[in-house]
C-alpha cells in the first residue's frame, strides 16, 4: 500500500511539472561570441492564412529572430499576383539585410523562386537547377567567408525529391568548407530523400517539432543541415519552429549555432 501511494505521489509530481512547448515565440536571444542564427521560412509569398498578403508582417518576424541569415522560398518577382511587387526586394528593405534572388520560374509575368537574406554580404552566389516535373526546382548557393549557406525547395513529385538528394549530397562530397542547407524538402523525417541527405549531413533543427500547417502543424518538412565535415566543429544550442499561425501555411524554423573557430 505504501509503495501505491508513494507511485501516486511521483505521478501528481510530474503532473505539476510544465510540459516543453515546442511552438513558442522567442524572446531576445544574447548571442555569444561566434554564434549564428540561421532561419528558414517558406513565406508563400507572405500572404497569410488571414488571405492577406503582408510583407512587413513576415520581415517582422525576421526582425525580432534575429537570424544572420535565413533562407526563404515561395517569392514571387513582378508577378501579376504580387502586383509588380518583387517579394524579396520588399523584406531586404524592411530588415535592413542583403539579399539574393534564385528564381526558378517564369510566373504570371514574373518570375517566382527562392531567396536568402543575410547580414554579411556574400563573397559569391550561383543557382544549380533541381529535378521537378511540376515545376522546376533548384538550389540557391550563397558563398561566405567562413561557410556556404544553401537553400531549396524540393520537388512535390517523390522521385524527383530522391534525385535531388542525390545531386545535393554529390556537389559537396568534396567541399573543405563548412556548409549548411536549408529548406522546404516537401519530405517527412523518415522519407527516402532526408534519410539519403542524413548519409552526408546532419540535421540541426529536431523533427519532432512540427512546422505545417502553421495553424495546427502536424508535420516537419522544414529542416536545416550541416555538412558532415570533419574539418569544422560546432555546437548546436537551440533550435525552435516559431509561433506564427498566420504569416504563412509553414512555420519559420531557426537554429542557434556556435561556429567553432
Amino acid at each position: 500500500m505504501e509503495k501505491f501511494s508513494r507511485l501516486w505521489s511521483l505521478l501528481f509530481l510530474l503532473f505539476l511539472l510544465p510540459v516543453p512547448t515546442f511552438c513558442q515565440k522567442s524572446k531576445e536571444i544574447k548571442l555569444k561570441k561566434n554564434d549564428v542564427i540561421f532561419m528558414t521560412y517558406n513565406v508563400r509569398n507572405c500572404h497569410g492564412l488571414d488571405d492577406s498578403t503582408n510583407y512587413q508582417r513576415v520581415a517582422d518576424i525576421i526582425i525580432r529572430i534575429n537570424p544572420q541569415i535565413v533562407a526563404l522560398q515561395e517569392l514571387d518577382s513582378a508577378t501579376l499576383r504580387s502586383k509588380g511587387m518583387v517579394a524579396i526586394n520588399e523584406l531586404a528593405t524592411r530588415t535592413g539585410m542583403y539579399s539574393v534572388y534564385g528564381p526558378t520560374i517564369n510566373y504570371l509575368g514574373g518570375k517566382y523562386g527562392n531567396g536568402i537574406l543575410c547580414k554579411e554580404k556574400p563573397v559569391s552566389w550561383k543557382s544549380v537547377p533541381l529535378p521537378g516535373r511540376e515545376e522546376k526546382r533548384s538550389l540557391l548557393i550563397v558563398e561566405f567567408e567562413d561557410y556556404i549557406f544553401c537553400c531549396t525547395h524540393f520537388s512535390l513529385n517523390a522521385e524527383d525529391r530522391l534525385k535531388s538528394s542525390e545531386i545535393i549530397n554529390e556537389l559537396f562530397k568534396d567541399s573543405s568548407k563548412l556548409v549548411f542547407l536549408a529548406g522546404d524538402l516537401n519530405s517527412l523525417p523518415d522519407s527516402d530523400p532526408v534519410k539519403n541527405i542524413q548519409k552526408k549531413w546532419l540535421m540541426l533543427n529536431n523533427s519532432v517539432i512540427y512546422t505545417i500547417p502553421s495553424d495546427y502543424p502536424r508535420r516537419c518538412i522544414d529542416y536545416i543541415f550541416a555538412l558532415k565535415n570533419t574539418n569544422h566543429s560546432y555546437k548546436v544550442e537551440k533550435t525552435m519552429a516559431e509561433k506564427e499561425p498566420l504569416a504563412s501555411d509553414h512555420l519559420p524554423v531557426w537554429v542557434l549555432v556556435n561556429l567553432k573557430k
